[in-house]
């Protein structure tokens, strides 16, 4: 359940089977989320967070509404600029270099750029959008290199090295970037 209220903006009401009393936090796009026990009626929720905004106020890092509604708008448009790219280019490099992989995943994680599971799925971070386009290619690269190799070991970065001969020089330039939307 979302509750929009006036000075929070909107706040993320999570119905938890295992809470036991109501706690705050900052979810992971700065909204103000409320964990509480699985039964609490919508009524109960919004007079927890009443009775509770100088707590809220003081404790957590609230970010401004209009801070949370220009992200997520930025998110929405780095999703939609994602789909229309990254499946194509991953398809792209899988072809030229020989890779099966099962499926591609777009995510906005806040710490990674990229992941290749065990089941042969390839995630990519929408926020790759935002990098120049050699590292874009670098990270999907990298994610291929791990469908042969699940670790990080000599002969995987020799088969990154076998497709990128710069994969040191973007590995470092990526991190001057932020994942995270």
């Amino acid at each position: 359940m979302i509750i929009n209220d006036k000075e929070f903006g909107e706040v993320i009401v999570r119905r938890s089977p295992l809470a036991r009393g109501v706690k705050f936090s900052i979810s992971t796009s700065g909204r103000l989320a409320m964990s509480v026990p699985k039964h609490t009626s919508d009524f109960l929720a919004k007079r927890f967070l009443n009775s509770n905004r100088k707590m809220i106020r003081e404790k957590l890092p609230i970010k401004d509404p209009n801070e949370q509604r220009a992200r997520d708008y930025q998110k929405k448009i780095l999703m939609k600029k994602a789909r229309e790219y990254l499946p194509y280019r991953l398809e792209y490099h899988a072809k030229l270099y020989g890779y099966n992989y099962s499926k591609c995943r777009l995510t906005h994680a806040n710490t990674r750029w990229g992941s290749c599971s065990s089941n042969r799925t390839i995630s990519l971070n929408i926020g790759l959008m935002k990098v120049p386009e050699p590292l874009r290619d670098y990270v999907i690269l990298h994610e291929l290199a791990h469908l042969n190799h699940m670790d990080h070991s000599k002969a995987f970065w020799a088969e990154v090295a076998s497709h990128d001969k710069n994969y040191r020089s973007h590995e470092k330039k990526l991190k001057m970037f932020n994942p995270g939307i």
